[in-house]
């Protein structure tokens, strides 16, 4: 469900018609996240990882409003939910597209997400989801990134939020961290939001939902 937010009484109307002009409005950080509970919890739960990080930040992602804001057209929409939408790695070293439905709980979640991506292995068809109340993710294991860029088409409207995951690092301690990537429209998310994600996300990281 979604439902269309009133530009004349929205606090950012003129933040958002400022960057909704821009040939490039998209923006992005790279920060680095400790992970060293989630992946503890992942390998004990016998999940994938990397399903769990994007649950994680699924999870972040439903409690930042500016989340869950689309462009389309000259006005903006709030879902109630967003999705995640993500590449999936196959044997023969290409990927395919794969769409991860959100749920409160975890186990339904993976269910799905497991699903998913055992089709999508089995396939050689690249087919994108054309629903806007998505997350973009992406995983990098191979590379411990300081910094990213997205390719796009920029004659096609897009505003979903594109969020990337590195190459895990095990610290002297134990510890373990990788880089994150979040990119973002900035017509409708500023810095101060996306500061509020990023502690969220550590939190659950660190917490689990």
């Amino acid at each position: 469900m979604r439902k269309k937010l009133d530009l004349d009484t929205w606090v950012r109307k003129e933040h958002f018609l400022f960057f909704k002009q821009f040939d490039e409005p998209y923006y992005g950080v790279t920060v680095t996240m400790t992970c060293t509970a989630a992946y503890a919890f992942a390998k004990e739960k016998k999940v994938s990882f990397f399903l769990y990080t994007m649950y994680l930040a699924l999870a972040a992602s439903q409690k930042i409003a500016k989340f869950t804001y689309r462009i389309e057209g000259d006005e903006v929409y709030v879902h109630d939910q967003v999705d995640g939408g993500s590449t999936v790695g196959r044997a023969n070293g290409t990927f395919g597209f794969g769409s991860f439905p959100y749920a409160p709980s975890l186990d339904e979640f993976i269910v799905t997400a497991n699903q998913e991506v055992e089709q999508l292995q089995q396939s050689n068809e690249l087919v994108r989801s054309s629903a806007t109340n998505i997350i973009r993710f992406s995983s990098l294991p191979w590379i411990n990134f300081t910094s990213i860029s997205h390719a796009r088409m920029f004659g096609i409207e897009d505003s979903c939020p594109k969020i990337s995951f590195g190459k895990m690092t095990v610290h002297e301690n134990g510890e373990r961290s990788m880089p994150v990537s979040i990119h973002v429209h900035h017509a409708l998310v500023d810095g101060l939001h996306v500061g509020r994600f990023i502690d969220s996300f550590q939190q659950l990281m660190n917490n689990g939902v």
